[in-house]
């Protein structure tokens, strides 16, 4: 079979195993952030932490108590790490120095869902804090997205309320009912796969072929290897993240690792339309992510495929960088789709694409990853999308916009034109800063196109909670530590106020009846025009970046 009908197949059984859960999992999902019953342990962690579940938040209380429990995560990550040295399942001896620059840059990368690492996983962190720090940021730094999302359908499906339910309750929800279950399936599933689960450190030393001895690292991967992907997080364990045989060993895993980064992200759409009391709502924001997603796995594969971008005599250049185990079009489908969720895990690197293979990674975090997106930030960025899509099209025909009966007034553009404006404002002015440093532009491994394509995508995958890094920039700087951190940090929070704030705008107003004006919202033409939107918004505010960076790498 040739690499193209190859990588045809590979994502049309993706594609249909997605569609296979969307129904059953997006249902379950409605189920659990609107059941009433608690569960024992449940209601032991509420009883622990001080929270009454039946007490309901505004869009304020609910900010804030998203704000503080983010913060206390940040703080309890940053002493973890500082003092890893005194705790067991230490490392024996670190291969990189874990200063306290280093610990906040990597506390705020995993609890904003960033996961963006600027050390090796196996020479840097010891297995407690990776168990105890990393993995746990991993479940609750999504589930905090999953709230936050249910938190924006509410706002849409209630009326003449203040009330957007109970951030408490969905965080713990979310955490034991969503993500917990399907992690310890699927963490059986990749050790059958072969990634391994251990407790060994830097102990075990083998006789190679040639008779030299090498070390063979341990840990328990497939633990945090399996809520990686699922909380479409992406920090690996091992410096080569999901391009390492002991997080990813096979081309079935792999595959594995596509699906379930994937899997919540293009479910969540179902339990938007559940809660909303509308289905077909549901399936057209489905519609749309799917869309965006496939045009941009076509469009990455083919720049791969077919070498474009690269100087004709580098025979072989796509695939450099790439781990002949999975090949050129797996490795370019798990980069779309990791760089289109938020996950940020890479199985190749990105630095090596072509030029133009490489923009699409860095224009799929761009559009803010919402398709399908995080887990949770996905749905609330393309629900974003969709009302301002209802805006400009309420403006062209000269009626106030309505979406699922809510007005759209100034005041809700205004939060969602905030919510928009906010990343590319972190990414472009961080990458200028960068630019304009002699010191930072000396982090770079290359010059000129290339070199601003590196500072431009980390700027890119940190604004945006991705993760993933274009290499050859070096980031274990106190500046660059100190500004990717800043960026995740304003990148993650700054767009959850707004999209609290426009929940609670809408939860206060009461039902609009459709009448004969109205845009019908659920309609294929509805779906083209937010498609349309999202990519002119996201090329009219980075062309000109891109155009210094990969563009011009490509056409050179």
């Amino acid at each position: 079979m040739d690499p193209t009908t190859a990588g045809i197949v590979f994502v049309a059984s993706l594609v249909l195993a997605l569609a296979l859960v969307h129904v059953p999992l997006g249902d379950y999902m409605y189920r659990v952030y609107t059941g009433g019953n608690h569960s024992r342990i449940e209601r032991l962690v509420y009883k622990t932490i001080g929270v009454q579940p039946q007490v309901e938040q505004t869009w304020g209380i609910y900010a804030r108590s998203v704000l503080a429990f983010s913060a206390v995560s940040i703080l309890l990550l940053f002493f973890l790490q500082l003092a890893q040295g005194r705790l067991p399942l230490r490392l024996a001896d670190p291969g990189t120095e874990m200063t306290a620059a280093l610990a906040w840059n990597t506390a705020v990368s995993f609890t904003t869902n960033t996961n963006w690492q600027n050390y090796s996983g196996e020479s840097t962190q010891g297995h407690l804090v990776q168990m105890a720090g990393l993995a746990v940021q991993n479940f609750v730094s999504a589930a905090v997205g999953m709230a936050v999302a249910v938190a924006l359908v509410r706002g849409f499906a209630r009326t003449r309320t203040g009330d957007l339910g109970n951030f408490w309750v969905d965080l713990v929800r979310g955490t034991i009912r969503i993500l917990l279950p399907i992690a310890f399936v699927f963490a059986i599933v990749l050790v059958a796969g072969g990634v391994i689960q251990n407790f060994h450190s830097h102990d075990q030393i083998v006789q190679t072929v040639a008779g030299a001895e090498q070390t063979i690292t341990g840990g328990p991967v497939a633990s945090q290897e399996v809520i990686k992907v699922l909380g479409t997080n992406g920090g690996g364990f091992y410096n080569a993240n999901s391009a390492h045989p002991f997080e990813n060993p096979t081309s079935w895993t792999n595959w594995v690792e596509i699906f379930l980064l994937l899997v919540i992200a293009f479910s969540m759409p179902r339990t938007f339309g559940r809660m909303v009391g509308d289905r077909r709502q549901g399936y057209a924001i489905a519609a749309i992510m799917a869309t965006i997603a496939v045009i941009s796995v076509a469009l990455t594969n083919f720049f791969q495929l077919r070498h474009h971008g690269t100087v004709p005599t580098a025979i072989g250049a796509a695939t450099e960088g790439v781990e002949q185990r999975f090949g050129v079009a797996d490795s370019a489908t798990f980069a779309t789709s990791t760089t289109l969720s938020s996950t940020g895990a890479v199985n190749s690197f990105h630095d090596s694409y072509t030029s133009l293979g490489g923009m699409m990674t860095m224009f799929n975090m761009q559009l803010g990853e919402v398709a399908p997106g995080g887990t949770g930030s996905g749905l609330y960025g393309m629900l974003i999308l969709a009302v301002i899509t209802v805006f400009v099209a309420g403006q062209m025909v000269g009626r106030t916009p309505e979406y699922l009966g809510k007005k759209i007034t100034p005041h809700q553009i205004k939060l969602a034109a905030s919510y928009f404006l906010i990343s590319p404002l972190i990414v472009l002015v961080g990458t200028a800063v960068a630019m304009a440093l002699p010191g930072q532009r000396a982090g770079m491994l290359n010059t000129g196109p290339h070199g601003l394509s590196e500072v431009l995508y980390a700027f890119t995958s940190a604004a945006n909670n991705n993760g993933s890094s274009f290499a050859g920039l070096t980031g274990n700087t106190e500046w660059y530590n100190t500004a990717l951190g800043l960026a995740m940090v304003f990148g993650r929070f700054l767009p959850i106020i707004f999209v609290l704030a426009l929940a609670g705008s809408l939860a206060r107003q009461g039902t609009t009846p459709a009448s004969i004006g109205t845009l019908p919202t659920y309609r294929p033409q509805f779906v083209g025009m937010v498609v349309g939107v999202t990519v002119i918004l996201v090329a009219l505010t980075f062309l000109p970046a891109l155009a210094l960076g990969p563009l011009a790498e490509g056409i050179h």
